[in-house]
């Protein structure tokens, strides 16, 4: 009876021991690795960005499943996968994620619709206008030849979905491939988006409502070449963290900065620090995320792409700190939040 008693004590410590490093393992970000919702399935949600909403985070990005394919006869390595849509993941501590389904789903039957599996729908990001009442989706609408360059606009009364789809535009006559979102403390929010074949970036106010642009804009780093655009504010100053142009391959990022958000920028430098950081971890900004109740906070979201397999892509968040008037973003393999 006592070695039976002391078997069953040894499988309790056991199933602690399970339960325990289950928690501490989900109770850090380890960058690049694979990431699964309170369900156990792999998180899909590429090129994404985040809302925070009554106590609860939201994460939006690309549903990238099944085959990968080398679209024919184009000039850069240019790898699809079917749209599938707009994924929304929720959660209340950043860690562990609840899928809460497709936010905006794909369309399988007509060719000619924007949302069609046969286009691209890239980097969708989500803000709530007060006004209205409405979440409002922005995202990158393309076909697999990237000439289309359209963005569009999705409406929803809940913060998960499903948005209803708007249609598609060129926001102030200009294409837009590569795209943020950005709501300021005055409630304006703003469209960043790369134009003009990638040659210009673009950062547009919206209407009140948010669904159009309202012909006010900035025209910035002409003829720089950059994409993945990612926008942030610390004590009334604007942060921009950009990529270089180069398709798959990750490389440099860059930090700019503006005392006004429709003013002048200034380009500045490289803001990741440690091994690879000359290549972005090799990964490629998607948004910067300011946490609820802490001051000078931010969490740096980027995507790992996998070329050749794109559902396999992963997820890199690292802290983004200011120390001595700078900007860092440095490597860690694995953090945890309330460490930070």
């Amino acid at each position: 009876m006592k070695r039976y008693r002391f078997g069953i004590f040894l499988l309790i410590l056991a199933l602690v021991g399970i339960s325990c490093t289950g928690y501490f393992k989900n109770s850090a970000i380890v960058p690049g690795e694979i990431w699964n919702d309170t369900d156990g399935n792999l998180i899909n949600a590429h090129g994404g960005g985040m809302l925070f909403h009554d106590g609860k985070y939201y994460w939006y990005g690309e549903i990238k499943e099944g085959k990968t394919w080398l679209v024919p006869d184009q000039n850069w390595e240019c790898y699809r996968v079917n749209a599938g849509g707009v994924s929304c993941y929720s959660s209340k501590n950043l860690q562990d994620w609840k899928y809460e389904g497709a936010a905006l789903s794909p369309n399988l039957t007509d060719s000619a619709n924007d949302l069609h599996i046969s286009k691209v729908l890239e980097r969708p990001k989500v803000i709530y206008n007060e006004k209205t009442k409405k979440f409002v989706m922005w995202l990158h609408v393309d076909t697999e030849d990237y000439l289309y360059s359209h963005a569009g606009v999705a409406t929803s009364d809940k913060p998960e979905g499903p948005f209803a789809y708007l249609g598609s535009t060129l926001p102030n006559k200009y294409t837009s491939r590569d795209m943020t979102l950005f709501k300021d403390e005055d409630g304006k929010a703003y469209h960043i988006f790369a134009s003009e074949m990638n040659a210009v970036m673009h950062i547009s106010l919206l209407t009140d409502d948010y669904l159009q642009s309202s012909g006010v804009e900035r025209r910035v780093f002409i003829d720089k070449n950059r994409e993945a655009p990612a926008m942030f504010k610390n004590n009334g100053k604007y942060y921009l963290i950009t990529s270089g142009c180069t398709g798959w391959d990750p490389n440099e990022a860059s930090l700019a900065s503006a005392d006004s958000i429709l003013g002048n920028w200034k380009e500045m430098y490289n803001p990741c620090m440690g091994e690879k950081g000359d290549k972005t971890f090799m990964a490629q900004s998607t948004y910067v995320l300011p946490i609820e109740g802490k001051t000078d906070y931010y969490i740096f979201m980027a995507d790992r792409w996998n070329r050749t397999n794109l559902e396999d892509s992963r997820y890199v968040w690292l802290p983004l700190v200011f120390r001595n008037d700078s900007v860092l973003v440095e490597w860690k393999d694995s953090w945890k939040l309330l460490s930070q």
